[in-house]
């Protein structure tokens, strides 16, 4: 059969008359190249940031296993084991089943419903993981175009006023262990421990993830999902699936109040409770092993709350000034986080708890003394911090630790009688500064006026017992919502029919352990990293949709046993926790019988004393003490592996203790 060509006919050629009238071309002039705006500038910057992070990790992942650690042995020697390995060469085997319980921000969250701008987002992940799929979609709304990051912005808020769900918004916890593993490629949370328990025989069937929606109060996770129901129910099926052997529970961070509340639930009686009993934990639990755990809260959380920030944003705020506070992108960068996480009620769980006692007050801290150059190591349970020099221990002395907001540095320093202090809490609002161009970065600053925020500033130093006063002042919805649902108090008689109330239950020092002798508790943490504790702020002008208040990042001391830079004082810690706030409560507000710890549960503490990696190629290092880093710990997983067949706390060796935290807690005067 033969292939036809259809043959391409010429066309007729035709000659064009020119028009006379028509004008001849321009010729073209070369255009000037307009020069490069600062927004340009920022965005090839963070291009090159972000191309070069990712080539790196690639890299990283494409290499051999082995490479890494061929590597960081040339340079400096054998690699110890993990310790699964060494464990399982021991002949350790899998015995108690363990619940792991996230922190705050570190939990999987997805979307289940939402507006229009995150149409084919459904149970995708908003937080953790990789959540970058909301940035790659927007869709019109009202006839405007809604920008990405107000979109993520947009669903990732609770309701102002209930505290839960906006209308036709639900976003809920991812489930499985993988909610937590990593909170972001490259970047592990609970996925090194999972790794290494399971070279000693476990699995899903006695490991659990106890994921929650760590946004909401701890009650309202049992309102909206019944989360705690669900958590109960696990860990009575791990304990019946699992020959009987009770449950080893891991909380980190914010988990470990969230689990502190659900102990006194699970017992409490239905509807406000559980209904478990009063003997529910003593049946169900061996050992809660806390990591990080903020058990009488943060200075960081009063910082967050107040302004938005904390040292590493304020010193980016110093480094690019007005940058975070103007509309870049179209998005207002601080005034929006702060629109958003005032909306998280499980923020106000971590604000500072037991007032001027247990912080000190204008003239004194436990901390007060503390010097970070002549911390030296002790393996024992006495004081492990000593100075050698007395003049510099009397300088130390004056670190006004107590005063966790002083507006301008000479307030910070100053003898507290010289302070003039105006009290705020009785000022006149007035003069509002909002206006309809705010509508989209509301704060309740903006209903303060200029009277309100100069009665602030003020007042001049703020201690733990002002600061409540404080947010209240600032942020009154936000703070009438967290004060149905949390306290901060320091409770004088716990027979008191009022420490029923489920908002007392994530205080330590305003309700019971349970009555579960043969239970134990430890208090793993990190020291060594310098930890936020009191902060210089200073009030800025007044301008259109800001936030009045800034930490002052030109305060600073000399000398390196100095502990205020960037307007931060700091203390010793595991970079996000204070070591008073990790071990107080096993130090002194829980050993032995007290009135707190009716039954005896035996507490210990366990410091991780920070070392960094030794190179690049170690990751976040296996001796690091920092709030998320320590879970990579060997020593800590050792530990808790450990517990987890079947030691106890003192077949570990007892406490092992770097820092002053038994010297610290002995300078607060409680009762117990």
């Amino acid at each position: 059969m033969s292939l036809l060509r259809r043959r391409k006919v010429p066309e007729k050629e035709t000659t064009t008359v020119p028009d006379p009238e028509e004008k001849k071309p321009e010729t073209c002039k070369p255009v000037k190249q307009s020069k490069w705006s600062c927004v340009d500038n920022c965005c090839w910057l963070i291009g090159c940031i972000c191309v070069v992070w990712w080539g790196l990790l690639f890299s990283y992942n494409m290499m051999p296993s082995s490479f890494p650690q061929y590597v960081t042995e040339a340079i400096t020697g054998p690699m110890p084991d993990p310790p699964g390995v060494k464990l399982k060469k021991e002949g350790l085997q899998a015995k108690h089943p363990v619940v792991f319980v996230p922190g705050i921000v570190t939990g999987g969250l997805e979307l289940w419903e939402g507006h229009n701008c995150a149409d084919g987002l459904f149970r995708k992940r908003l937080w953790g993981g990789t959540f970058g799929e909301v940035y790659k979609r927007t869709k019109a709304i009202n006839g405007m175009r809604s920008s990405r990051p107000l979109c993520w912005v947009e669903h990732m808020s609770l309701d102002n006023e209930t505290g839960l769900d906006p209308p036709g918004v639900r976003v809920r916890p991812v489930t499985g262990l993988v909610a937590a593993d990593y909170f972001a490629p490259g970047y592990f949370v609970w996925a090194v421990l999972i790794a290494n328990l399971a070279r000693i025989g476990y699995e899903e069937k006695n490991m659990y993830m106890a994921a929650y929606d760590w946004r909401l109060s701890f009650q309202n996770t049992e309102v909206r999902d019944q989360t705690l129901s669900r958590i109960k129910s696990n860990i009575e099926l791990l304990v019946a699936t699992n020959g009987g052997n009770k449950a080893v529970i891991i909380p980190h961070s914010m988990g470990v109040l969230y689990f502190l509340h659900f102990m006194k639930w699970v017992e409490a009686p239905a509807p406000m409770g559980g209904g478990g009993g009063p003997d529910w934990c003593a049946k169900h639990i061996k050992a809660v092993m806390n990591i990080g755990g903020p058990f009488l809260g943060v200075p960081k959380a009063v910082s967050g709350l107040f302004s938005a920030e904390a040292k590493d944003i304020a010193v980016a705020r110093a480094m690019a000034p007005g940058v975070l506070d103007k509309d870049l992108f179209r998005i207002q960068t601080l005034q929006h986080i702060m629109k958003m996480t005032r909306t998280w009620d499980s923020t106000m769980s971590m604000i500072p708890k037991g007032g001027d006692t247990i912080w000190g007050d204008l003239d004194w801290a436990p901390e007060e003394g503390y010097v970070p150059s002549k911390r030296k190591k002790s393996n024992n349970t006495e004081n492990s911090v000593h100075t050698e020099d007395g003049n510099v221990e009397s300088e130390a002395k004056h670190v006004h630790y107590g005063r966790i907001i002083s507006f301008g540095k000479d307030i910070a320093e100053t003898d507290s009688s010289k302070i003039q202090r105006i009290d705020f809490r009785d000022a006149v609002k007035g003069n509002n500064v909002a206006n309809n161009t705010c509508r989209d970065v509301w704060t309740e600053y903006h209903d303060m006026g200029i009277s309100g925020i100069t009665a602030v500033a003020e007042y001049k130093a703020y201690t733990a017992g002002d600061i409540l006063d404080l947010l209240h002042y600032v942020a009154p919805k936000l703070m009438q919502r967290g004060s149905a649902h949390f306290s901060y108090g320091l409770a004088d008689d716990l027979d008191d029919p009022k420490y029923a109330h489920y908002k007392y239950w994530s205080n330590p020092l305003e309700t019971r352990l349970p009555n579960a002798p043969d239970m134990e508790i430890f208090s793993m943490y990190g020291i060594g990293i310098p930890t936020e504790r009191a902060y210089v702020y200073k009030q800025i002008p007044a301008a259109d949709c800001y936030i009045p208040f800034q930490i002052d990042t030109s305060a600073a001391a000399e000398g390196e046993d100095m502990c205020l830079k960037d307007g931060v004082f700091t203390v010793d810690g595991d970079e996000t926790v204070p070591v008073l706030s990790a071990g107080f409560m096993s130090a002194k507000g829980w050993r032995g019988k007290t009135r707190f710890n009716p039954s005896g549960i035996k507490t210990y503490i366990r410091e991780c004393d920070h070392a960094p990696p030794a190179n690049l190629l170690e990751g976040c290092g296996t001796q690091s003490g920092a709030h998320v880093d320590i879970m990579g710990n060997f020593a800590l997983i050792e530990d808790v592996m450990r517990v987890a067949a079947g030691a106890t706390g003192e077949d570990l060796g007892g406490d092992r203790v770097y820092s002053d935290i038994f010297k610290w807690s002995e300078k607060i005067k409680l009762r117990l």
